[in-house]
């Protein structure tokens, strides 16, 4: 197997170039701008696993960085509620002309599949939980609207050109090597860095939102599973564990594991966040064997770990 995956080097892409090797993939290349991922996340000394610098936007690059592969994963993208509602254009640029020409590329280069990491954004702030697949999606930021496209155009390059596409709606995924250096990092990096460095954390809204945490080792086994599994081409997806979590209980849970009393301090809510998400996982393990292998505290408690060698 010659996999390539988009966002490589990001904290999810890494994840999954470990899972592919361990899996037995010939040669994976991570092919990655270096925006929001880092050389340090790949795997050190593993001659089977290469970075391609490029971008997702320059069609010439993404197709020669295709050329002979069996499996693409594309996980390349600006994934933030927040800054694609403060500056929509990059954003939009990545999130759907990008997305275009990885699907485009592929299928000009004979890929078997795509799987293309969707979001769960795009159902939106509906009461309904849990969400499932056969839901209306309701996207409310560009964000969302822009993963949800990118469905959109796996199900078409499926049905008009006869490539392969599996789509996984990603919950919150959390896990080591999650950058938290940037206000539009995952809730959990955050917590976890403030920590680490005694310094409370924001809470947006009154904490009481709930989230699907799912951990990174297993999204990147079910995103593996994806790309073998039959008879799945054009569908869609839940990734994620079943459970929810508010953030008041996580950052409950993290104290405990860190030995601390820091309190959060709360600001207002943002403009885009969903109230509650949970995944209904029906589909995921019924037609790709999905089976989380990681607790949330168990997942917490590696990541914590992590983080707290890492950040010393």
């Amino acid at each position: 197997m010659r996999a390539v995956v988009t966002g490589g080097a990001g904290f999810i892409g890494s994840a999954l170039l470990r899972h592919l090797r361990a899996s037995g993939a010939d040669s994976v290349v991570a092919f990655d701008n270096l925006n929001s991922g880092h050389r340090h996340n790949l795997p050190a000394a593993d001659p089977a696993v290469s970075l391609t610098l490029g971008d997702i936007r320059d069609y010439d690059a993404v197709c020669a960085a295709f050329a002979g592969a069996d499996f693409v994963f594309h996980l390349a993208a600006i994934p933030s509620v927040p800054r694609s509602i403060n500056d929509p254009v990059p954003s939009h640029d990545v999130n759907i002309n990008g997305s275009f020409n990885v699907f485009r590329a592929a299928q000009h280069c004979g890929v078997r599949r795509v799987v293309y990491a969707a979001s769960s954004s795009a159902y939106g702030d509906t009461p309904t939980l849990p969400k499932v697949e056969s839901m209306q999606p309701n996207p409310k930021s560009p964000y969302a609207a822009q993963k949800l496209m990118g469905e959109h155009y796996a199900s078409v390059f499926a049905s008009c050109f006869g490539l392969e596409t599996v789509s996984l709606r990603f919950f919150n995924v959390f896990g080591p090597r999650q950058d938290p250096g940037s206000p539009y990092s995952g809730v959990l990096s955050l917590f976890m860095k403030a920590l680490i460095e005694g310094q409370p954390p924001t809470i947006f809204g009154d904490g009481e939102q709930s989230r699907d945490f799912t951990y990174v080792e297993d999204v990147a086994a079910l995103v593996y599973k994806a790309a073998l599994a039959p008879s799945v081409s054009g569908m869609v997806f839940n990734a994620g564990n079943g459970d929810r979590y508010t953030l008041n209980q996580t950052w409950d849970f993290l104290k405990q594991i860190a030995g601390s009393d820091l309190a959060a301090s709360y600001g207002p809510s943002r403009p885009g966040d969903v109230r509650d998400s949970q995944a209904d996982t029906t589909l995921a393990r019924r037609y790709l064997n999905h089976a989380p292998q990681f607790t949330f505290e168990e997942g917490l408690r590696r990541t914590f770990q992590w983080y707290r060698e890492s950040l010393a």
